[in-house]
Protein backbone atom coordinates (compact mmCIF):
# COMPACT_ATOMS: atom_id res chain seq x y z
CA UNK A 1 0.00 0.00 0.00
CA UNK A 2 1.02 3.45 -0.13
CA UNK A 3 1.35 6.89 2.22
CA UNK A 4 0.22 9.41 3.98
CA UNK A 5 -1.25 12.59 2.63
CA UNK A 6 0.05 15.25 4.33
CA UNK A 7 -3.77 16.10 5.39
CA UNK A 8 -4.96 13.61 7.39
CA UNK A 9 -4.13 9.69 6.36
CA UNK A 10 -0.87 8.67 4.81
CA UNK A 11 -1.24 7.61 0.88
CA UNK A 12 -0.38 3.94 1.06
CA UNK A 13 1.10 2.39 -1.28
CA UNK A 14 0.16 -0.96 -0.73
CA UNK A 15 2.17 -3.42 0.10
CA UNK A 16 0.20 -4.50 -0.92
CA UNK A 17 5.40 5.86 -2.21
CA UNK A 18 13.75 20.56 -5.95
CA UNK A 19 16.30 18.62 -5.43
CA UNK A 20 19.14 16.00 -7.50
CA UNK A 21 17.10 14.23 -9.96
CA UNK A 22 17.16 10.52 -11.03
CA UNK A 23 19.66 10.00 -8.53
CA UNK A 24 22.53 11.73 -10.46
CA UNK A 25 24.54 13.14 -7.64
CA UNK A 26 26.28 16.46 -7.63
CA UNK A 27 22.94 18.11 -8.21
CA UNK A 28 22.39 21.24 -5.76
CA UNK A 29 19.01 20.56 -3.40
CA UNK A 30 16.21 22.92 -4.52
CA UNK A 31 14.06 24.44 -1.71
CA UNK A 32 10.39 25.14 -1.91
CA UNK A 33 9.65 28.64 -0.54
CA UNK A 34 11.71 30.38 2.07
CA UNK A 35 13.19 28.49 4.54
CA UNK A 36 13.29 31.19 6.68
CA UNK A 37 9.11 30.45 7.03
CA UNK A 38 10.31 26.61 7.18
CA UNK A 39 8.76 25.54 4.32
CA UNK A 40 10.48 22.20 3.77
CA UNK A 41 13.60 21.44 2.08
CA UNK A 42 13.02 18.27 -0.79
CA UNK A 43 16.03 15.92 -1.60
CA UNK A 44 18.05 12.46 -1.72
CA UNK A 45 17.88 10.73 1.44
CA UNK A 46 21.48 10.14 2.52
CA UNK A 47 22.71 6.72 3.06
CA UNK A 48 22.70 7.64 7.34
CA UNK A 49 19.08 8.43 7.20
CA UNK A 50 17.59 5.19 7.06
CA UNK A 51 16.72 4.95 10.56
CA UNK A 52 14.76 8.19 10.20
CA UNK A 53 12.77 7.79 7.46
CA UNK A 54 12.10 4.46 8.86
CA UNK A 55 10.57 6.19 12.30
CA UNK A 56 8.57 8.58 9.63
CA UNK A 57 7.47 6.14 7.52
CA UNK A 58 5.84 3.62 11.25
CA UNK A 59 4.60 7.08 12.64
CA UNK A 60 2.85 7.91 9.41
CA UNK A 61 1.07 4.59 8.79
CA UNK A 62 0.74 3.14 12.57
CA UNK A 63 -2.72 4.40 13.04
CA UNK A 64 -3.88 1.36 10.38
CA UNK A 65 -3.04 -0.90 13.06
CA UNK A 66 -6.48 0.16 15.16
CA UNK A 67 -8.16 -0.29 11.84
CA UNK A 68 -6.54 -3.52 9.92
CA UNK A 69 -7.17 -6.99 11.18
CA UNK A 70 -4.26 -7.71 13.34
CA UNK A 71 -2.50 -10.27 10.64
CA UNK A 72 -3.74 -7.69 8.05
CA UNK A 73 -1.61 -4.93 9.92
CA UNK A 74 1.18 -7.42 10.51
CA UNK A 75 1.60 -8.27 6.87
CA UNK A 76 1.28 -5.54 5.58
CA UNK A 77 4.12 -3.54 8.32
CA UNK A 78 6.45 -6.10 7.24
CA UNK A 79 6.01 -5.04 3.69
CA UNK A 80 6.57 -1.39 5.08
CA UNK A 81 9.74 -2.62 6.32
CA UNK A 82 10.56 -4.54 3.14
CA UNK A 83 10.26 -1.91 0.77
CA UNK A 84 12.47 0.70 2.53
CA UNK A 85 14.88 -2.08 2.47
CA UNK A 86 14.85 -2.81 -1.36
CA UNK A 87 18.37 -2.38 -2.99
CA UNK A 88 18.29 -1.36 -6.43
CA UNK A 89 18.05 1.89 -8.65
CA UNK A 90 15.36 3.25 -6.23
CA UNK A 91 14.95 6.92 -5.69
CA UNK A 92 14.96 7.66 -2.16
CA UNK A 93 13.45 11.50 -1.53
CA UNK A 94 12.97 13.32 2.14
CA UNK A 95 11.06 16.74 3.61
CA UNK A 96 13.76 18.58 5.84
CA UNK A 97 12.73 21.20 7.89
CA UNK A 98 14.78 22.95 10.14
CA UNK A 99 17.27 19.61 10.55
CA UNK A 100 14.67 17.42 11.14
CA UNK A 101 13.34 15.12 8.26
CA UNK A 102 9.33 15.27 8.69
CA UNK A 103 8.26 13.35 5.45
CA UNK A 104 9.64 10.42 2.80
CA UNK A 105 8.84 8.88 -0.58
CA UNK A 106 10.14 6.37 -3.05
CA UNK A 107 9.87 6.14 -6.41
CA UNK A 108 10.16 3.34 -7.99
CA UNK A 109 11.57 3.08 -11.71
CA UNK A 110 8.88 0.54 -14.33
CA UNK A 111 9.11 -2.86 -13.64
CA UNK A 112 7.15 -5.99 -14.84
CA UNK A 113 7.00 -7.67 -10.84
CA UNK A 114 5.96 -4.91 -9.35
CA UNK A 115 4.85 -5.55 -5.90
CA UNK A 116 6.99 -8.58 -6.06
CA UNK A 117 4.82 -10.72 -8.03
CA UNK A 118 4.19 -10.97 -11.74
CA UNK A 119 0.68 -10.62 -11.69
CA UNK A 120 1.36 -6.41 -11.04
CA UNK A 121 2.98 -4.92 -14.05
CA UNK A 122 3.74 -0.95 -13.89
CA UNK A 123 5.06 0.71 -17.06
CA UNK A 124 5.56 3.87 -15.75
CA UNK A 125 7.95 4.82 -12.24
CA UNK A 126 5.58 4.41 -9.32
CA UNK A 127 5.03 6.47 -6.02
CA UNK A 128 5.63 3.96 -3.32
CA UNK A 129 5.21 4.95 0.82
CA UNK A 130 4.49 8.66 0.83
CA UNK A 131 4.93 9.41 4.45
CA UNK A 132 4.45 12.41 6.59
CA UNK A 133 3.74 11.71 10.41
CA UNK A 134 0.87 13.39 12.35
CA UNK A 135 2.72 16.44 13.54
CA UNK A 136 3.77 17.34 10.22
CA UNK A 137 0.61 17.58 8.39
CA UNK A 138 -1.16 20.04 6.79
CA UNK A 139 1.92 21.91 5.95
CA UNK A 140 2.08 20.72 2.42
CA UNK A 141 4.71 18.61 2.65
CA UNK A 142 2.98 15.16 1.12
CA UNK A 143 2.13 17.50 -2.35
CA UNK A 144 5.78 18.76 -2.52
CA UNK A 145 7.02 15.33 -2.17
CA UNK A 146 4.29 14.29 -4.85
CA UNK A 147 5.36 17.01 -6.88
CA UNK A 148 9.21 16.06 -6.46
CA UNK A 149 8.41 12.76 -8.27
CA UNK A 150 6.55 14.03 -10.98
CA UNK A 151 8.84 16.47 -12.11
CA UNK A 152 12.19 13.78 -12.32
CA UNK A 153 9.78 11.27 -13.92
CA UNK A 154 9.10 13.70 -16.39
CA UNK A 155 12.50 14.56 -16.68
CA UNK A 156 13.42 11.29 -17.26
CA UNK A 157 10.71 10.86 -20.11
CA UNK A 158 8.17 8.84 -18.76
CA UNK A 159 4.98 9.77 -19.84
CA UNK A 160 3.25 8.91 -16.47
CA UNK A 161 3.70 8.46 -12.92
CA UNK A 162 1.62 5.72 -11.18
CA UNK A 163 0.77 4.92 -7.32
CA UNK A 164 -1.43 2.24 -5.65
CA UNK A 165 -3.58 2.77 -2.78
CA UNK A 166 -6.48 1.82 -0.87
CA UNK A 167 -10.39 3.41 -0.08
CA UNK A 168 -8.61 4.02 3.78
CA UNK A 169 -6.25 6.39 2.47
CA UNK A 170 -9.33 8.61 1.81
CA UNK A 171 -7.11 12.19 2.49
CA UNK A 172 -4.31 11.03 0.53
CA UNK A 173 -6.70 10.12 -2.12
CA UNK A 174 -8.43 13.38 -2.39
CA UNK A 175 -4.77 15.07 -2.74
CA UNK A 176 -3.81 12.74 -5.51
CA UNK A 177 -7.32 13.66 -7.23
CA UNK A 178 -6.48 17.57 -6.41
CA UNK A 179 -2.82 16.90 -7.88
CA UNK A 180 -4.46 15.43 -11.24
CA UNK A 181 -4.06 11.70 -10.57
CA UNK A 182 -6.72 9.49 -12.14
CA UNK A 183 -7.72 6.15 -11.16
CA UNK A 184 -6.51 3.09 -13.65
CA UNK A 185 -8.29 0.50 -12.63
CA UNK A 186 -6.15 -1.64 -15.13
CA UNK A 187 -3.39 -1.79 -12.63
CA UNK A 188 -5.52 -3.11 -9.29
CA UNK A 189 -4.76 -6.03 -7.72
CA UNK A 190 -5.93 -7.86 -4.65
CA UNK A 191 -2.96 -8.81 -2.66
CA UNK A 192 -4.90 -10.32 0.49
CA UNK A 193 -8.89 -11.55 0.72
CA UNK A 194 -10.65 -8.36 1.47
CA UNK A 195 -8.37 -5.87 0.62
CA UNK A 196 -8.53 -4.32 -3.30
CA UNK A 197 -5.74 -1.51 -3.71
CA UNK A 198 -6.62 0.43 -6.49
CA UNK A 199 -3.85 2.45 -9.02
CA UNK A 200 -3.98 5.53 -9.94
CA UNK A 201 -1.82 7.44 -13.12
CA UNK A 202 -0.60 11.00 -13.50
CA UNK A 203 -0.40 12.25 -17.07
CA UNK A 204 2.98 14.09 -17.66
CA UNK A 205 2.31 16.58 -19.87
CA UNK A 206 5.54 18.07 -21.38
Amino acid sequence: MHVRSDDQCPSVHVCCSIVPSCGRRGERARILGDMTGHDPLIRDARPDERDAVLGVTLAAYEEYAATMPEPLWTGYRQHLLATLDTEGPVERIVAERVGAIVGSVLLFPPSTKAYGTAAVSVDCPEVRLLAVPPRARGQGVGAALMEECARRARRAGAPALGLHTTDMMRAAVRMYERLGYVRAPESDFVPAKGLLVKGFRLALHR
